[in-house]
């Protein structure tokens, strides 16, 4: 190759590592992740994957089958020369990766639980993860290092071949764990207290304590959870301020979007950490966790406001809103273009290849194409990002000079099997939304719309028929109806009834909220319709709102 075309691209190379860590210093600020070089820094960045064989004994074997989650003593042998005893080890996941001991389990280990001072190359705990929902292998790491380009703190990840009590149970991503080691590593303190968000629960809940040598009482938790709910939005958002490092924040939940996280805090009130960072006052920074399904859908929204406490009270505040979409924009350049990623993945997949390889030729193949999604996932997500940064914001009802707004573009909602929805003709040329509870004797649908509006007080009109509606056993809210989502019924509709008027109000104090709403039938069996042409939003307040 031309050695003028080499220095151009040694050059090339150079600016845009310096551009990454011009970003991720602009953007993090003084919580960006630091170059910590130590004992553990080998193993992660030698790229070399360990062969593990962890040993049970028949007791241990008995215990954790009783109860996965307290730790039982085990024996580590990393590529059977160095021995670890006494190792902690307990069994993760939840709904998705989770498998018996017997199957091929997540895991997690704890080298100083029953040992003091017993490192595992410098850490005290990391997990093996089964990778279960993720055939790359590559997702945690990847996003990972995103997070981490962009200096947000995100665990460390590498990969290691496993047998357990002699069985092979084949390739697992390697990953460090959230402890004082992680903590001092990434912040100033590491005392602080750092609670595990657990399994689909938001910060009002009582979450688990890991670390910390604050009160055990989760008063912390309880204040943080106190001020984000508090009715007065302006007070909210002053409150709120008070106790999370919005800035932090805001970073957090775009790289969260951005790399499809749909099951991490922003989204769905799971798989993350909370650091009550004594450096900061105690204000609150939240840790990514559980990044196994990624990229998955590269036209994800960025701009869809969503339930989570901390994020609804960001998103529904203008200066939070204003705050995220610049945040989004400059660190739109992390992602675009992707080649540096699609070259990441292609060189931790040579290195994982013939491991995989070993297991089976079949694996093998398998493996490539999965391979290959990701990398087309990820390409598609950068191009999506670039699309949506450049995307005007979310567009608020409009009302007329009467001050109501038709409903229409109306989506399909169930949880329960056999319902039927469908459009349906009216006399007079009009159309309906049927829902018909079908025979299962239990129905539970609706149809739904979403709109962005700004404060005001509003009124949900529509008039609907039904035939045959009969309630739920002992639920005195089934019935055929009209809310919002989030809010229980002020009036309902069972057996046959003709073309009844039904309004639901209710009243948006935020600068502005995504409020979905809901034509719904909770019922044994039935049918309604919603007339269409009467489905209409009435905006109570002098100046319409927005």
């Amino acid at each position: 190759m031309d050695q003028h075309l080499l220095r151009e691209m040694s050059i090339s190379r150079r600016h845009s590592a310096c551009l990454m860590l011009v970003i991720a210093a602009f953007i993090a600020g003084p919580l960006a992740a630091k170059n910590v070089q130590d004992e553990s820094s080998a193993l992660f960045d030698g790229g070399k994957i360990l062969r593990l064989k962890i040993e049970i004994t028949p007791e241990e074997v008995t215990r954790i089958k009783a109860d996965n989650r307290p730790y039982v003593r085990c024996t580590v042998i990393e590529n059977d020369k160095v021995t670890y005893n006494n190792v902690g080890v307990k069994l993760k996941g939840a709904a998705g990766s989770f498998r018996e001991f017997d199957d091929r389990p997540a895991l997690t280990l704890n080298s100083d639980k029953f040992s003091k001072k017993q490192s595992f190359h410098g850490l005290d705990k990391f997990h093996l993860n089964n990778s279960v929902q993720d055939e790359s292998y590559l997702n945690e790491l990847i996003c990972a290092e995103i997070f981490r380009t962009a200096g947000y703190p995100a665990p460390r990840v590498t990969h290691a071949r496993v047998w357990l009590n002699g069985r092979d149970v084949g390739l697992y991503v390697l990953k460090e764990g959230f402890d004082s080691k992680f903590l001092k590593r990434h912040f100033p303190r590491h005392d602080g207290n750092l609670y595990d968000g657990g399994f689909v629960q938001d910060i009002d809940a009582s979450l688990e304590k890991d670390e910390g040598k604050g009160s055990d009482d989760r008063a912390d938790l309880y204040a943080l959870a106190l001020a984000a709910r508090d009715p007065d939005p302006e007070k909210r958002w002053a409150l709120v301020n008070e106790y999370v490092d919005i800035d932090t924040f805001v970073t957090f939940m775009a790289l969260e979007r951005m790399t499809c996280h749909w099951d991490g805090y922003s989204m769905n009130m799971n798989n993350y950490r909370v650091y009550f960072d004594p450096a900061r006052g105690g204000k609150v920074v939240f840790l990514p966790h559980g990044m196994d399904q990624m990229f998955g859908d590269p036209g994800m929204g960025l701009f869809d406001q969503q339930n989570p406490l901390i994020s609804s009270v960001v998103l529904q505040s203008n200066e939070g809103w204003k705050a995220y979409r610049k945040r989004v924009h400059d660190l739109l350049p992390i992602f675009s273009p992707a080649d540096r990623w699609l070259s990441r993945v292609d060189d931790v997949a040579k290195r994982l290849q013939p491991v995989i390889k070993e297991i089976s030729e079949e694996a093998a193949k398998s493996y490539l194409e999965r391979i290959k999604e990701l990398k087309e996932h990820i390409a598609q997500r950068a191009d999506n990002l670039k699309e949506q940064d450049q995307q005007s914001d979310p567009e608020f009802l409009a009302f007329d000079d009467k001050g109501i707004a038709g409903l229409t573009d109306w989506y399909t909602a169930s949880e329960s099997d056999g319902v039927k929805h469908e459009e349906v003709d009216l006399p007079g040329n009009k159309k309906g939304y049927s829902i018909d509870a079908g025979t299962n004797g239990q129905c539970v649908a609706s149809w739904r719309r979403k709109v962005l509006l700004g404060p005001g007080v509003y009124q949900l009109n529509a008039r609907c028929q039904t035939k045959g509606v009969v309630p739920l056993d002992s639920n005195d809210n089934s019935a055929a109806g009209i809310r919002v989502s989030h809010s229980e019924r002020n009036s309902k509709l069972l057996g046959t009834a003709t073309s009844t008027l039904l309004a639901f109000g209710f009243k948006v104090v935020e600068d502005r909220r995504e409020v979905e709403l809901v034509l719904e039938l909770k019922a044994r069996r039935g049918k309604v319709i919603f007339e269409a042409d009467t489905l209409v939003l009435v905006c109570r307040t002098k100046g319409r709102a927005k």
